[in-house]
């Protein structure tokens, strides 16, 4: 949530911090983002005896912090929702669905090991599904990113190795849009790169925008299959999936 304060630019960073020293002793870190919290009168600064000082959150901070987490909510529980619309229409289309996994991908790239092998890279994809089927050729892993600012999307992007590794994961990755504050989408399709479909919140419908290519996968690494085999998938919702639908194209 970036917003301008008695001319000042503040970014995630400031909310952060302050909540930080509303939690702390308020000691002083006498760094750029202490100057400018303290310029834009979210901080003050407190004589101690001895001639030292302490920084404490104004009201107007404490304002602000409320107004940052009311924020964060919002943004939490939109992306927590179009997760649990893909899942569901995952399921809908009898797919085993996990979320909240944490997984692992070999990836090759500038930091690759001596041997050109790759580096193992951590992430953890919001949707993951695979076929009900008990063979492995036609499991069809796919992962669905969900993306409900431009700001996030943009960060995410500027990521390849993360992007790599979910592809590493699944035989397709998919980023799933929102729409901004004013109904606008948060993102051209062209500007996701051609390696991943894209699809789009469109009214109360999510759009498939660009089909994301088919990649040859055999079979799942034996650390997913320890990380699916921890988990619990996902559970079909009748109501949830009512109220779930695809236009102008299908999912996997």
């Amino acid at each position: 949530m970036d917003s301008n304060l008695n001319g000042i630019t503040l970014k995630k960073i400031h909310a952060r911090r302050l909540r930080e020293i509303y939690r702390s002793a308020g000691w002083p870190c006498l760094d750029i983002v202490e100057i400018e919290l303290l310029a834009a009168g979210l901080l003050e600064r407190v004589p101690e005896p001895g001639g030292h000082e302490r920084v404490r959150v104004t009201d107007s901070g404490i304002h602000y912090l409320a107004g940052a987490a009311q924020s964060n909510r919002k943004v939490l529980n939109a992306h927590n929702g179009l997760v649990e619309r893909i899942a569901q229409t995952m399921l809908r289309d009898g797919r085993l669905v996990w979320t909240n996994l944490s997984l692992r991908a070999k990836v090759k790239g500038a930091d690759a090991d001596a041997d050109g092998q790759g580096k193992w890279k951590f992430c953890m994809p919001d949707v993951f599904s695979i076929r009900n089927s008990s063979v492995q050729a036609y499991l069809e892993p796919v992962v669905h990113e969900i993306k409900v600012s431009r700001a996030d999307l943009l960060g995410d992007l500027k990521r390849p190795e993360k992007r790599q590794a979910y592809l590493e994961l699944g035989g397709q990755c998919w980023y799933v849009l929102a729409r901004d504050a004013k109904d606008r989408p948060i993102a051209d399709p062209d500007e996701v790169p051609a390696e991943c479909g894209v699809m789009q919140v469109a009214g109360g419908a999510v759009e498939v925008l660009r089909v994301a290519p088919r990649r040859q996968f055999n079979h799942l690494p034996f650390g997913v299959w320890m990380a699916l085999a921890k988990a619990v998938p996902i559970a079909f919702d009748v109501a949830a999936a009512e109220s779930t639908s695809l236009i102008d194209g299908q999912a996997p």
